[in-house]
C-alpha cells in the first residue's frame, strides 16, 4: 500500500455518492478555481474533474506535494514521471492513468482514478467524473491503463513521506552502544578484582631513566588489564555461584564423654564391674579422633566434589586456566630485573 495513497483514498471514500450538479458545477472544480489556478478562471468550476477531486483530496489529506495538483491529466503524468514516480505495476494507493482509445502515450491520457485495491488483472478504483457525473466506485481490467504514479515515491526536499516509516529517530541496537568504562564494570565487583586491575607506577623509572620502561607495549599491558579483569571476575562469579548451592547435610560428630552419662548413678549388671567400665573406656579413647577425621573428610569429598562440578563448567575452566597464566605472567614481569645498566 502507498502510504500517501492511502491518505488520498481515505479521504476520497468519505465522497463517495457526490454527483455533479445539472449546469456541470462541482465544488472541486469550484475549489481549483479559487485555491490553485492562478487566475481563479472560473472555468474549472465546470470543467471536467476526475483530476480537480484528487487534487482537492490531497489538500485535504495534507499530502498536496507528494500527489501534485493538476486539472489536466497529461501533465500530471508527466509530473509523476519526471519525479521519478511512474510506473505500470497496479499498486493499492497509486493515481491510475487511462487512454480509451488503447494508446500507452502520456498525451493521449483521458482519465484518472485511485487504486483501491487490485485482484488479478482487475482493478478495484475510486473516480470522480466517471459515467458523466457521479463519484463511484469502479471495477476495470488493465487494457485501458497506461500507467501509474506512485505518490510515495515523490522525493520532498526537507520533509519525511506522510505516514511513512519515520526517519527522526534511527534505531540503535543495544550492542552498538559505547563499551563500559573499567570503573563501571568494577563498581560491585570484589575488591581483589578492583585491585588486580592496577597497573604497576612506571613514575619511579622514568624520574631515573627518562622514559617508561612499558614504552611500545602500552596496548600490550591494556590487554593484559582486560584479560586480568575478566578473569578476575569470572572467578568472582564462579565463587558466588558455589557459595549459593545447597550445602549438604551437616555430618555429626558424636563425641562420648562424660556429658553421656545420666546424672544419677545406674544398678550395673551381675555380670559387669566397674573395672570393666573402666576397661571399656579406655580402649575407645580414640575414637572420638578418628570420627573426627573421618568428619573433615568426608567435608573435603562435599566440598571438592561442588568444586569439581564448577570445573566441569568449560566456561570456568577456561578462566581458570587464563586466571593462572595471568598471575604466572605477573610474578615474571615482578621479578627483579638487573639488565638496565647502573
Amino acid at each position: 500500500m502507498d502510504a500517501v495513497g492511502q491518505k488520498l483514498l481515505d479521504v476520497a471514500k468519505t465522497q463517495l455518492g457526490y454527483t455533479e450538479k445539472s449546469d456541470g458545477y462541482t465544488k472541486f472544480g469550484d475549489w481549483f478555481a479559487k485555491n490553485v489556478d492562478a487566475q481563479h478562471d472560473s472555468y474549472f468550476a465546470t470543467a471536467p474533474w476526475c483530476d480537480m477531486f484528487i487534487a482537492w483530496a490531497a489538500d485535504k489529506a495534507g499530502v498536496k506535494d507528494w500527489v501534485g495538483e493538476f486539472a489536466s491529466t497529461p501533465d500530471h503524468a508527466a509530473w509523476f514521471q519526471k519525479q521519478h514516480a511512474w510506473g505500470t505495476k497496479p499498486q493499492p494507493g497509486a493515481l491510475v492513468f487511462y487512454s480509451w482509445s488503447g494508446s500507452k502515450g502520456i498525451a493521449d491520457i483521458n482519465h484518472v482514478g485511485l487504486v483501491e485495491r487490485v485482484e488479478g488483472g482487475t482493478l478495484h478504483t475510486i473516480e470522480g467524473n466517471t459515467d458523466g457525473v457521479h463519484l463511484m466506485r469502479k471495477t476495470r481490467d488493465t487494457s485501458s491503463v497506461v500507467g501509474y504514479g506512485y505518490p510515495a515515491k515523490v522525493k520532498v526536499a526537507g520533509q519525511e513521506i506522510p505516514g511513512g516509516p519515520s526517519t527522526a529517530q534511527q534505531y540503535a541496537p543495544k550492542h552498538s552502544a559505547p563499551a563500559p568504562s573499567v570503573e563501571t564494570i568494577l563498581k560491585d565487583a570484589p575488591p581483589a578484582a578492583r585491585t588486580a586491575t592496577k597497573a604497576p607506577s612506571a613514575a619511579p623509572f622514568a624520574a631515573n631513566h627518562g622514559q617508561s620502561p612499558f614504552a611500545g607495549h602500552e596496548a600490550a599491558l591494556s590487554g593484559l588489564v582486560a584479560v586480568l579483569l575478566c578473569g578476575s571476575l569470572a572467578l568472582a562469579v564462579g565463587k558466588t555461584t558455589a557459595a549459593k548451592m545447597p550445602a549438604p547435610p551437616a555430618v555429626r560428630v558424636r563425641k562420648r564423654g562424660r556429658h553421656h552419662r545420666t546424672a544419677l548413678p545406674v544398678a550395673l549388671p551381675a555380670e559387669v564391674t566397674a573395672a570393666d567400665l573402666d576397661a571399656a573406656e579406655a580402649s575407645t579413647v580414640m575414637m572420638p579422633a578418628l570420627t573426627l577425621a573421618a568428619a573433615a573428610e568426608a567435608e573435603d569429598r562435599a566440598f571438592w566434589g561442588k568444586i569439581t562440578e564448577l570445573e566441569d563448567d568449560q566456561e570456568l575452566a577456561f578462566w581458570n586456566d587464563l586466571h593462572a597464566a595471568v598471575g604466572h605472567s605477573e610474578k615474571t614481569s615482578q621479578a627483579p630485573d638487573h639488565s638496565y645498566a647502573t
